[in-house]
């Protein structure tokens, strides 16, 4: 694997996951359970959608075949996305949305946070400027956790349900592939055993703080995105995302 081939596979990993993840918080508008926590889900797809499009852009500068990121958006199937099989769950009830955004902003903050020293001119640039965004999204997440797990007897019982539903999925998150080796030996991103660390402080404290409890999950987590294997969410996701580009393939984004 080539220097190159390697930006092209994390630029795709991460721009995939704020992607697919900006897709389905944008389900949620004109259907959240108050006009507050609909804007607010409607921002963060925004945010989101908006960081996969500088993603997706430079990823396509960097394989240099000439695809931009209207091609990579939406003429690719489901087994070339890259995204963690955690942002295209199903976004169920809002306990189980803002679980999944609580997972996500956590492992997504710290590597910001940690890409902004990186020797890669443009990670280091999108890391500055998207941690402004996501340092907002994980408190929002964050927040409506502890409010839900603390709160009444139904709301507990809706977020610890979503806790155990999606904990198997955050594993993967941590995955590292032959493109973090060859990255992570230039200085262009973090190992994400160190990532896993800082998350799972992040987590402990949190949901101790909301009452809720970490499942047993004896050691199983899913996992299959970095080699194209998805749920069948993602199939759903891109036959309603994709659907007028590659009906009408001129148009743009």
């Amino acid at each position: 694997m080539t220097k190159e081939e390697a930006l092209y596979d994390y630029f795709i990993r991460l721009g995939d996951n704020a992607l697919i993840l900006g897709q389905r918080l944008g389900e949620w508008c004109g259907h959240a359970h108050q006009l507050e926590s609909d804007i607010a889900m409607t921002n963060v797809s925004l945010d989101l959608v908006g960081q996969a499009r500088m993603l997706l852009t430079e990823a396509g500068e960097v394989e240099g075949k000439g695809r931009t990121e209207d091609d990579l958006a939406f003429h690719r199937n489901e087994f070339d996305f890259r995204n963690n099989l955690l942002v295209e769950m199903a976004n169920g009830d809002f306990a189980q949305t803002i679980t999944r955004q609580f997972f996500f902003d956590g492992f997504y903050y710290h590597l910001l946070k940690s890409l902004r020293t990186s020797k890669n001119e443009f990670l280091q640039a999108f890391a500055m400027k998207s941690i402004k965004e996501v340092t907002y999204h994980r408190e929002l997440s964050a927040d409506f956790v502890v409010r839900l797990g603390d709160g009444t007897e139904e709301s507990h019982k809706k977020m610890q349900n979503a806790v155990n539903l999606l904990w198997e999925y955050t594993g993967e998150l941590f995955e590292m592939t032959e493109a973090d080796e060859l990255l992570i030996a230039d200085g262009f991103v973090p190992d994400l055993d160190k990532i896993k660390a800082l998350w799972e402080n992040d987590m402990t404290a949190t949901l101790e703080k909301a009452t809720l409890t970490i499942p047993d999950t004896r050691g199983y987590m899913a996992t299959g995105s970095r080699k194209g294997n998805h749920s069948e969410y993602l199939g759903f996701i891109l036959a309603e995302m994709q659907y007028y580009p590659r009906m009408m393939p001129d148009a743009k984004w």
